[in-house]
């Protein structure tokens, strides 16, 4: 068998090999690279500004901003709807995860379930033998530490369901387990932080 290469696959080679060249990757960074740096930190000011390395919930706020810009971009892009829109309702599922958990809502999310946590008032007494000491006092009642206790369990449980639903969804469906039979796009759910790009 004989094969032949034409000019035009050498003529790519060169436009590659151009392209690649460190003046025109310094051009690049210049012309184009650099501004939309400049304009990452403007997206992430908010973010930058208060970034603190000790705490993951900094690290989650990036995360949610990442989502936030990629999300209002998804609505204007080029996929078509059946799929786009099912990836754009997962999206807001998540950054609305991350805005629970960084707000730490989930005593309020049990509250609005159970009711309002019983909030009695500090009272401190003088500890037997030591006048200098006071300790605190208990004045709830046994229903009122029950209900409150309550709360703060079904707040627990909130929270942990979130988190699972939040790795759920970054982590996406097992595209193997899809029936070969049934079209694919009606089996996507639009989970799968891999597949969220246009």
């Amino acid at each position: 068998m004989k094969v032949n290469v034409s000019d035009s696959f050498f003529e790519s080679l060169r436009k590659l090999q151009r392209y690649e060249a460190w003046h025109n990757r310094m051009w690049r960074a210049l012309t184009r690279d650099f501004w939309i740096f400049l304009k990452n930190v403007w997206k992430f000011r908010q973010e930058l500004w208060s970034h603190r390395w000790w705490d993951y919930s900094f690290t989650l706020q990036m995360i949610q901003r990442s989502l936030i810009i990629m999300e209002k971009g998804m609505h204007g892009g080029m996929e078509i709807p059946e799929t786009r829109d099912k990836k754009i309702a997962k999206m807001q599922r998540a950054i609305q995860i991350l805005d629970n958990i960084i707000e730490n809502k989930y005593i309020d999310m049990a509250e609005e379930e159970l009711g309002p946590i019983y909030y009695t008032q500090l009272d401190f007494a003088p500890v037997e033998g030591k006048p200098d000491l006071f300790q605190m006092v208990d004045n709830d009642t046994p229903e009122e530490r029950s209900h409150n206790s309550k709360v703060y369990k079904r707040s627990d449980e909130i929270e942990t369901q979130e988190w699972k639903e939040l790795w759920e969804i970054f982590q996406g469906q097992d595209f193997n387990k899809f029936n070969k039979e049934i079209d694919w796009s009606k089996q996507f759910d639009g989970s799968g932080l891999k597949s969220w790009w246009d």
